[in-house]
């Protein structure tokens, strides 16, 4: 995690209090600039610039929540394809939407030339109204989940707008996106039946967006420090305890970027080694600093900067919903057993 961050277009990435029209379309816009400059070119996990790639995704993610989910999710598409063997489209902006809460997903059926007609319901369709194109996955009946490259903007796909209720990522578009008997052609199948779960690098994209939210953390300290800041230089000297706070704050995040670049490190040394146990232990790590983070964050400051400084609110309502990609005592639960299996 010490690679120079990428550089950030000047204007700030688009939001508002709700996603309107006029800000999908800015925040399309700014997608598409960065694409077409290269920005969200970076490198692929487990080629020896790992801790690079994170240190991307970290910078994103300080500068806006939302604006790190969206590159997140299009750089770990390419990456899905790579693993595949499969180029990226060009000039398509893409997702992962692969979530199955609650018994959603897509059906498939086959059609004869290789080919799937999926049809169903996707959760958690970041940047539903902003992207071309995302993997999902489509099961048979009885088979392993294929994954397909759907065409998000054409005939058969519908966001369903209002299915995301908080305020938190509410500019991240993470709709349900509902998929009518859609003909996906066998070009656009991405690997063998069960290859999305099943691939090396599944767990190495869970460390990447660990990274998105050390970011968002580092981007909440920062936020602190510069509130602190301005109020020193107006005369009100910080508190003692507010300065413990942004202590504590600081080394937490230090010690997250720790521990991603140690991770980093190890996804270099041996690309196609299972990963599950490190993603476990790094995301639930990166989840403590989180916690701590606006924990210590709140604190030092009390309510007013919540209720009256909109960056710093924003900042504190994103990584509260996002770090929730984390599943806490499911995941340590996970942990756990791989710790006495290994035994």
């Amino acid at each position: 995690m010490t690679s120079a961050p990428p550089a950030l277009p000047d204007d700030p990435f688009p939001r508002s209090t709700s996603p309107t029209a006029d800000v999908l379309a800015a925040q399309r816009a700014h997608l598409r600039a960065m694409l077409a400059a290269g920005e969200l070119d970076v490198p692929l996990p487990g080629v020896g610039r790992t801790a690079e790639r994170w240190a991307a995704l970290a910078e994103w993610g300080s500068a806006d929540l939302v604006l790190g989910r969206l590159a997140e999710g299009h750089t770990d598409a390419v990456a899905v394809l790579a693993e595949a063997g499969v180029p990226a489209p060009e000039d398509a902006l893409l997702g992962v939407w692969a979530s199955a809460s609650e018994g959603t997903g897509l059906r498939a059926v086959a059609t004869g030339d290789g080919g799937l007609r999926v049809a169903g319901t996707l959760r958690y369709a970041s940047g539903a109204r902003v992207l071309d194109a995302a993997l999902v996955t489509a099961t048979e009946d009885g088979g392993q989940p294929h994954l397909v490259l759907l065409d998000v903007r054409g005939t058969g796909v519908t966001p369903r707008p209002g299915t995301w209720a908080a305020v938190g990522m509410d500019d991240s578009d993470s709709l349900d996106v509902v998929v009518d008997d859609v003909d996906v052609p066998a070009a656009a199948v991405v690997g063998p039946p069960g290859f999305y779960a099943g691939r090396p690098g599944l767990h190495v994209g869970g460390l990447g967006v660990a990274a998105v939210w050390w970011g968002g953390a580092r981007g909440v300290v920062r936020a602190l420090t510069a509130s602190l800041a301005r109020g020193e230089a107006s005369g009100r000297a910080p508190t003692p305890h507010q300065l413990v706070h942004l202590g504590a704050a600081s080394s937490a995040v230090a010690r997250g970027q720790a521990l991603l670049a140690e991770a980093a490190g190890v996804v270099d040394a041996d690309p196609t080694g299972d990963r599950t146990t490190l993603a476990l232990r790094v995301r639930h790590e990166v989840d403590q600093v989180v916690e701590e983070v606006l924990r210590r964050s709140a604190r030092a400051t009390g309510a007013t900067p919540l209720c009256r400084d909109a960056d710093i609110a924003r900042r504190a309502a994103d990584l509260a919903v996002y770090v929730r990609q984390q599943h806490a005592e499911g995941d340590l639960e996970r942990l756990g057993r791989a710790v006495l299996d290994a035994a």
